[in-house]
């Protein structure tokens, strides 16, 4: 996910965390002479500094691994190697700012060596570059506000279900499976029309795999995490290249049609010209955003209602005026949505607090200088960021990205978890079980032990 700018929920000011921006490079046999390299070191042969990168977020304590070093170097700007590739970290806004207006002047999309083994086709089919602007082309037409607006209806069905089938008559849960669960069920039914609940939980597991290898130690050996995420990979390929190959056949004899779901649309977009399985790669790519991203911003949004029962009566009060606005079992609409606004400006606060992902890739096209730092042509960077102050200052605050990089489905993402706020308040109010429990990095953010809570039966 990557930006929105919106009104901060005062509140939860109380808590900001430091504007950081990951910018990654890869060096190549030449530097710029004009400046030095920024201070820092590379640690091991091969695997870098990756080891303690990772180790951070495994403790619950990812940003250690930034202030450590802004610390030590006395910069915000430092150089490291992570994932098999030196790397510069800039820190704070202005790094975001960098990366979001110099699209295609100084830098381009990019993805590390080790994302071409779990999705073999964006390096066979095309370069990474290629893949995103792909993507970017085809799917906004069916993700922009207007196009999803007429599917509020079916999120706010599945989400009905969701809740009578799997909260109702528990009085304790653990969020974050569940949560996972719902959000995958509703990506399987937008973007490939699956609905049977067993073909939903035949993908939930190598997912989980799949997303745990991503930012792992990329070592393709047996037993391996990086191993078991490239072979969870191959079996959800194949599931989908056997639908998309059903797909193209029932569009030929009209038993779907081309705005059924992303799937359709991909296949009809005349920009589509890939192969079944990069088809599927992409499909893959937007399932896991779809699924993870969101999960983890929803389960973060349970953690602080919790946490902050003046904040949760904000928005129990919003929605409840809401459901008095309609009838017995009638739908969401997109006009419930839009009157969401306290809801969104919760949510918001959330991401700011707990980005889901840790970051994107880029690569440097040209060779800049950064304060007073050479960035050499063909390194990479990747960008996590953080929001801080009163206020979304620009820059400060983009879990969806921003100029030209804006996240294609940030809309999407906004319509699933006001949905899913809307169903959670009406039903319940609860509380954790685990009071302290830690934040960790498991592909994306996630509570360490998945924040079970107790719950209670709102009477509406």
């Amino acid at each position: 996910m990557e930006s929105f700018t919106s009104t901060i929920l005062s509140l939860l000011l109380s808590t900001v965390f430091f504007p950081l921006s990951f910018l990654l490079f890869k060096l190549i046999r030449r530097r710029a002479a004009a400046a030095a390299l920024p201070p820092g070191k590379t640690g091991w042969p091969i695997i870098g500094e990756s080891l303690e990168f990772l180790s951070a977020g495994w403790k619950g304590h990812p940003e250690k691994f930034i202030f450590d070093r802004i610390t030590k170097y006395s910069s915000l700007v430092f150089k490291t190697h992570l994932f098999r590739e030196k790397t510069i970290v800039f820190c704070g806004p202005a790094g975001n700012k960098l990366l979001f207006t110099s699209e295609k002047k100084l830098v381009q999309v990019w993805f590390p060596s080790s994302f071409n083994k779990i999705f073999p086709s964006s390096s066979n089919q095309t370069t990474p570059n290629e893949l995103a602007l792909n993507v970017r082309t085809m799917l906004p037409n069916f993700l922009k506000l207007d196009a999803l607006q007429r599917y509020v209806s079916v999120m706010d069905n599945v989400t009905r279900r969701h809740f009578e089938d799997r909260w109702e008559k528990n009085e304790k849960v653990v969020v974050l499976p569940l949560v996972k669960n719902y959000t995958l069920e509703l990506a399987c039914r937008l973007f490939i029309s699956i609905e049977d609940p067993c073909e939903v939980e035949r993908l939930s597991k190598p997912l989980n795999v799949l997303l745990s290898g991503l930012f792992s130690i990329p070592i393709d050996l047996p037993g391996t995490t990086f191993n078991k995420a490239i072979k969870a990979s191959d079996f959800i390929r194949k599931e989908f290249v056997s639908i998309i190959k059903r797909r193209k056949i029932d569009l030929v004899q009209g038993k779907a049609t081309p705005t059924q779901d992303i799937l359709s649309h991909m296949l009809t977009t005349k920009n589509e010209n890939g192969s079944e399985s990069s088809v599927a790669d992409r499909i893959l790519g937007m399932l896991i955003g779809g699924r993870d991203n969101v999960a983890s911003a929803c389960t973060f949004i349970v953690k602080y209602l919790a946490e902050l029962p003046q904040v949760y009566e904000g928005v129990y009060k919003e929605q409840i005026e809401i459901c008095n606005s309609k009838a017995p079992g009638e739908p969401l609409n997109k006009e419930d949505i839009q009157k969401m606004k306290y809801s969104w400006n919760v949510a918001c606060e959330v991401l700011r607090l707990v980005p889901p992902t840790q970051g994107t890739f880029r690569e440097a096209i040209a060779d800049f200088t950064y304060n007073g730092f050479s960035i050499p042509k063909k390194w990479k960077k990747f960008d996590p960021s953080r929001f801080e102050g009163s206020g979304p200052a620009p820059y400060t605050f983009v879990p969806f990205g921003g100029g030209s990089r804006m996240c294609p489905g940030n809309e999407y993402a906004r319509l699933v978890i006001l949905v899913f706020m809307h169903h959670l308040v009406m039903r319940f109010r609860w509380e954790k079980i685990i009071p302290d429990e830690k934040t960790i990095v498991d592909g994306v953010s996630v509570p360490a032990k998945g924040l079970p809570v107790r719950l209670f039966a709102n009477k509406v």
